[in-house]
């Protein structure tokens, strides 16, 4: 079964140099896992960070069940994520390297069953780089667009 992705974080690969990427786990409560699958989440402005030990999101907005009762969550609380020992070392020894942070990319359904982080160890653009990406983009489209066009024109006379 493949995994559905439920909200990406399309404004993290503008705003980050992206080196690596991780697949995490998250602790959710009953009315927000059916919140996710139903795709009322949003990643903007959301990031993790380490506390105690343990790696934790912030920053997520999950919007309350629908169908939910008194029992229903709030929306911006920290959630805890998981990852092997190892792998949560090997995290907190990058993040120490100036000016690298943890960004959530995408929260994705993985197997039918289980909700999925992926998260990725990045540092910010500066406004020079992104003009720089915008205009590299901007490059590769008109390329593209004008093989398009020299392929469409053959003419067999």
């Amino acid at each position: 079964m493949p995994n559905k992705t439920v909200a990406q974080n399309r404004k993290a690969r503008h705003d980050y140099f992206i080196f690596d990427t991780y697949e995490c786990g998250i602790v959710l409560t009953g009315t927000e896992i059916k919140s996710v699958r139903a795709g009322n989440l949003n990643l903007k402005d959301s990031y993790a960070s380490f506390e105690k030990g343990e790696l934790w999101l912030t920053g997520v907005h999950i919007s309350p069940y629908d169908k939910g009762t008194y029992y229903n969550h709030e929306p911006e609380r920290d959630r805890k994520l998981l990852l092997h020992k190892r792998e949560l070392i090997k995290l907190k020894n990058k993040i120490r390297e100036k000016g690298l942070t943890l960004v959530p990319l995408a929260v994705y359904i993985k197997d039918g069953r289980r909700a999925k982080v992926e998260l990725a160890l990045a540092r910010g653009k500066t406004a020079h780089d992104k003009r720089d990406a915008i205009a590299d983009r901007d490059a590769k489209r008109d390329i593209a667009r004008a093989v398009r066009v020299k392929q469409g024109s053959k003419s067999y006379d």
